[in-house]
This record gives structure tokens, sequence and C-alpha cells, in this order.
């Protein structure tokens, strides 16, 4: 079975013969070149799946090759071996968009973990969620059926949600149903769970309430002013679930730093006039048409029904 197909450029390539034998016993072909030029002919001429470039070359140089190869293949994985260990010569690389950059002597073993790491990922990765999730399954049945409060919920949650986005990334469909109806099974258990907690809650039950909408400000919030000296900036994302915001973290992550994550309960119903109204006043829904009936719009009017969140905040 072939794993992949290699283009190794290098103007000792005679010397490196034990590590191209020990790749083709590894599943792989190998096709070498011992100079940049005759490379990129071979990469418009051929598909391969990585190249393995030599820095130090008499004529066209690693670089100006790595360069050219791109230009022709943009997105072809490419390796560069050098002996040099010089800042500027792995800068320049790394802002070629290189795939990954050893240092010489390498052993084969490297090689091989180099390989394993830019073309199978994805499978290894894939197998590996694959396999924790089936270690898993039982435990997250046990903790649903257990009559977890809602800190257990939250990890239950978490859990599901997690392997939801790492199977997502798999072609394994079979796990995939599998999980689907592992948080049909937890949904309807959530759903009891609410049924039995939620009036107690609102009752002012506060021994194992959540944090809701309502007290969210009041819990979270309004705290942060005693302990930060800087501005504080409150953004409220409208029916933002926690896979969402799992999926966008990374981007937020490239200016921001997490320093917490938490998970509240919306009050019922979760759309936006209950819910956000909730949140800006501190109140329930009930308490603020009864505390200020100028800022409450019903069901039924036309009117926006969360024209007063200002105002609410500031009461």
């Amino acid at each position: 079975m072939e794993n992949g197909v290699i283009l190794w450029v290098d103007d000792e390539i005679d010397l490196l013969k034990p590590h191209i034998i020990f790749l083709k016993t590894k599943g792989y072909q190998v096709d070498t070149i011992n100079n940049g030029a005759e490379a990129i002919e071979r990469v418009q001429q051929k598909v391969f799946d990585i190249v393995f470039l030599d820095e130090q070359m008499p004529g066209l140089s690693g670089i100006e090759t790595l360069e050219r190869i791109k230009n022709v293949a943009p997105n072809l994985p490419v390796v560069m071996i050098t002996k040099s260990e010089e800042e500027r010569i792995m800068e320049d690389a790394i802002g070629s968009n290189i795939s990954d950059y050893l240092i010489k002597p390498v052993n084969p073993n490297q090689i091989l973990l180099c390989l394993k790491k830019n073309l199978e990922t994805k499978k290894l990765v894939s197998e590996k969620n694959t396999f924790d999730y089936q270690q898993e399954f039982r435990t997250i049945g046990m903790e649903i059926s257990g009559n977890p409060g809602f800190a257990r919920w939250v990890e239950i949650y978490k859990k599901l949600t997690g392997f939801d986005i790492k199977l997502g990334r798999t072609d394994d469909s079979s796990m995939q149903d599998v999980l689907s109806m592992q948080k049909e099974e937890a949904n309807h258990a959530f759903y009891k769970y609410i049924e039995r907690n939620y009036v107690q809650w609102l009752q002012g039950n506060t021994e194992n309430r959540p944090v809701m909408s309502h007290t969210l400000l009041k819990d979270h919030v309004f705290p942060l002013f005693d302990e930060e000296d800087s501005p504080l900036f409150f953004v409220v994302v409208d029916n933002l679930r926690y896979d969402q915001w799992k999926r966008l973290q990374p981007v937020f992550e490239e200016l921001f730093r997490v320093k917490t994550e938490e998970i509240y309960s919306s009050i019922l119903p979760t759309t936006t006039m209950y819910s956000r109204n909730a949140m800006f006043a501190g109140l329930l829904p009930s308490e603020i048409k009864k505390k200020y009936p100028n800022y409450w719009v019903d069901e039924d009017e036309e009117e926006s029904k969360n024209l007063y969140e200002a105002e609410l905040l500031t009461e």
C-alpha cells in the first residue's frame, strides 16, 4: 500500500540512500533529484504529496527553488532541510510558507514523523477522536442517567460539544450517528431536569440555581468594576450557543487571551424579547413589566421588543 509520493531534492542525494530505502519499506514512493531547476520541472510534470528540499544547493538555492515550486503548486507541502541554524534563513523559509524545517543530520524516524504530521494528521486525529469517544461513551451515558445537577450538566454538555466538533471533522458517519443519539438522550434528560427545577429557581431557591439571564450581570459583570482599573467592554452576541463559541474561539484568540469560560442558563422563553431584556434589567420579564411598564412591549405589539436596553441597564 502506497502512503504517499515524495520528491526529495538534494545535491548530495546519493548520501541519503539509507533514508530513501527506509521510506520505501514504509510504503512511500520516493523520487530523487539533485538540483532545483529539475525539481521545478518535475513538479510541473508529476503530482507529489510532499517535497523534501535541501536549503544549500549550487545553482538555484533551496529558498529560490521553494518560491518557484510554490508558484507552480501553492498547496504542495515543502519541508526545508538544512545544515544552517541561521535565524535569517529560518525566517525566509517560514515566510515562504514551508510546512516544516529540519536541521541536518536528520535520522529516518525524524523524517517519518514529519511525513505523518504533514500527510496523515487528519487520518490519525480522526482515529484518535473516534477511539476517545468510544472510551467515553459509557461514562457519559452513566452521567446522563445519574440525576446530575446543573454543574454536572455543564460538564456533560461540554464533553458532548467537544466530541461533536471533533467527530464532525472525521468521515466516520457511524460514530456521528451514535453521538447524535446520545445527544438526543441528553436533551430528553435535561428537559426533565429543567421541568423539575426551573420554577424553584425563579422562586428564589438559590442553593443549586445556576447563573441565569437576570442574574448574569450581578454575578459576573458588575464585580469586575471593582477588580479592573481599565475600561470594561461587555459584548452580547444574540443566540450564541456554546458549540458556536468553540468554533469562533480560535479567531478571538488571535487577538485576545481567554482567561475564563463559563456557561449560564437562559430564562424561558429564550427569545431575545425575554432573555435579553431580563439580562439588562436584572429582573424577570414579569418584574420588568410591573416595575417599568413604559419599557416593556408585549408580544402582540408591532414595536421592536428591545428598544430600551440602555434604560433598563441604567435604572
